[in-house]
């Protein structure tokens, strides 16, 4: 039971990352018209090829129902197919695979998969400042009735870093705590962004000891430890095994997927170095056919360098407890003998809200189309990716594979 591998992306277009005060303003409409015209035409499809759109909802400017509705309307499209997804980081992941079941099931033929990150323009009765208050509570809710509102947020458990923090001092409690291979991590993706133009961090490059003299945010996380938000955004476009045949690009095909999630807050987590992304990994992996050690590449969510470690572990590439040593003793750049996050990973590439992951799926795709200049790998046929929402709350993983 699952994918056959019969859809595939054949099409990508990502906005550079940006700071927010110097991004252009575009209504979520305009981006999305204009990441898909930039898509098609990388792919090398037309607009009428397109009969199926994935989108995100809750951070959609313009509406917060009726979003693929709107969109379809404002692009023109017949669509036999749409959805929304609201699963935070793994949101890209989550996009992919359901466009690429959709197709295996018939209900269409070529999907856009769409994440506009660019902040709108503010109306008259929009209220900047009130916004800017609501973001330091990160992904918490504050509504009333909300479990997070009464049990985390009035013991000092906010936004994403202290439930980062707390994952890590629970690692560290359980398996020790190694700060250079944690630094690690953040140089050596650092040195694949620098071999990336459009990198936030493209052309400084960082040494472990940088790292580690960073301000401590949250222990024992630093603040080259955490990824910088940025304004961007990013889609693809999935097509059926016909379509991506006379498509542009080398299709990456969709060969497995799983995704995992049972909690939001890590409060509630039964253990939490446990995560998400093991049992979705393993669920990929068994799908696609293949092993951890059969992939070429790994393009693993990296909000925080905990984030990746984890990943690393739970998705089978080394055993429990034993990612500081896999770190400390693996290449994980470009030209290594464990490549991660090939293009910086959002830690030196930026972080664009929920569509930040799918820069992980953008490169991922990159590398099997043989189109990643620089940093392209001597041999790229399949690439492991994972999404992470939330505090390792919900996680995807994907298995793509060249033709």
């Amino acid at each position: 039971m699952g994918l056959k591998g019969q859809a595939a992306i054949v099409g990508a277009a990502q906005y550079k990352p940006e700071k927010y005060a110097t991004a252009p303003r575009m209504f979520h409409l305009e981006q999305v018209a204009d990441l898909a015209a930039r898509a098609l035409q990388d792919a090398g499809l037309k607009a009428s090829d397109l009969d199926g759109l994935v989108i995100n909802g809750p951070q959609f400017h313009e509406a917060s129902v009726f979003v693929p509705a709107m969109a379809a309307e404002y692009l023109g499209m017949s669509l036999n197919f749409a959805e929304v997804v609201d699963l935070g980081g793994t949101t890209s992941v989550g996009m992919i695979w359901r466009a690429a079941a959709a197709i295996e099931l018939g209900l269409c033929q070529a999907v856009l998969c769409v994440l506009p990150a660019r902040m709108a323009p503010f109306g008259p009765d929009e209220d900047p400042a009130w916004m800017a208050r609501a973001m330091r509570f990160g992904g918490h809710s504050t509504a009333f009735g909300a479990p997070e509102a009464e049990f985390d947020l009035p013991y000092g458990h906010m936004g994403q870093n202290t439930g980062y923090a707390m994952i890590a001092q629970r690692y560290a409690a359980k398996y020790g705590y190694d700060p250079l291979a944690m630094a690690k991590i953040a140089v050596d993706q650092r040195t694949n962004a620098l071999t990336n133009p459009d990198a936030m961090f493209f052309g400084k490059p960082l040494t472990a000891e940088e790292v580690l003299a960073s301000k401590m945010v949250a222990d024992p996380l630093h603040v080259l430890e955490i990824v910088m938000p940025v304004a961007g955004g990013a889609a693809v476009i999935v097509a059926s095994k016909e379509l991506a045949a006379r498509a542009r690009n080398r299709p990456a095909f969709v060969t497995g997927f799983g995704e995992h999630l049972a909690f939001k807050s890590p409060s509630y987590a039964a253990e939490m170095t446990d995560t998400p992304i093991g049992p979705a990994s393993r669920r990929a992996f068994e799908m696609a056919g293949i092993k951890p050690s059969d992939v070429d590449a790994a393009q693993i969510y990296d909000c925080y360098t905990i984030t990746a470690l984890l990943t690393l572990e739970d998705a089978g590439f080394c055993e429990k407890g034993e990612g500081m040593r896999f770190v400390r003793e693996h290449d994980l750049t470009w030209r290594g003998d464990f490549p991660m996050n090939t293009h910086g990973g959002q830690l030196s590439f930026g972080q664009a809200g929920s569509a930040g992951g799918m820069s992980q799926v953008v490169e991922a795709f990159t590398q099997i189309a043989g189109r990643a200049g620089d940093r392209q790998l001597k041999r790229c046929d399949r690439v492991y990716v994972s999404g992470t929402g939330g505090v390792m709350s919900e996680q995807g993983a994907l298995i793509l594979q060249g033709a």
